[in-house]
């Protein structure tokens, strides 16, 4: 059983949340062969690329319960869904500009009973409303992207960490932080992860407020 995968680094799931991710392959099978949501070859390491590299977030933070996030430039849903099943009390916001993308993520949300999730097709900069943190996957490189969300972001903490963007990245990220005028930490995901995938995959946690 996949969801296994998840398991191993997330011992302490319900019987509902395991239920909503076991429930994913399918849904996203399905709507996979309708509208192209994510990589067809990678439709078989749904867990391991898709949800799993999601939930890293939660490796560098939890979200207490109130907690206000907006996925931004979501795609398939990631990593909003896994995230939004992982956080029920927390509240999720999923934008994307592509309108049938962001249809199978309001679908798929639906189907597997997410009351904590609503999406948005948008451009982030239209949405209204501030939010504890921002995350994003390989949307865009920060010069482009933080200007985006910069005033999304409420003033007042109350994680872990100061409000900011929490951002999947891979590779090489010299270059694209050099000039980044902001507090910023990189988190290796093959710290939390022993798949190969991880190993030049990380978090970039950036400190907005």
């Amino acid at each position: 059983m996949p969801v296994k995968t998840i398991q191993k680094y997330f011992p302490d799931l319900s019987q509902t949340q395991l239920h909503q991710l076991e429930a994913l392959s399918d849904l996203y099978e399905d709507w996979n062969s309708k509208v192209n949501v994510i990589s067809r070859k990678d439709q078989e390491h749904l867990y391991e690329r898709h949800i799993l590299h999601s939930l890293a977030i939660a490796k560098v933070i939890r979200f207490v319960p109130g907690s206000e996030i907006m996925d931004v430039g979501t795609g398939g849903g990631f990593p909003g869904i896994p995230l939004a099943i992982l956080f029920p009390e927390s509240q999720f916001t999923l934008v994307d500009s592509i309108g049938k993308k962001i249809m199978v993520v309001d679908e798929i949300g639906k189907a597997i009973g997410l009351n904590n999730m609503t999406c948005h097709h948008s451009r982030a900069e239209d949405i209204e409303g501030e939010f504890d943190f921002i995350t994003s996957r390989a949307v865009a490189k920060f010069d482009k992207f933080i200007p985006w969300i910069r005033n999304k972001v409420k003033s007042q903490d109350q994680n872990g960490l100061p409000n900011g963007l929490l951002a999947l990245k891979g590779g090489d990220l010299s270059e694209e932080m050099t000039d980044l005028q902001y507090h910023t930490d990189i988190f290796d995901l093959k710290d939390f992860f022993e798949e190969e995938f991880f190993e030049t995959k990380k978090i970039v946690y950036v400190g907005i407020n």
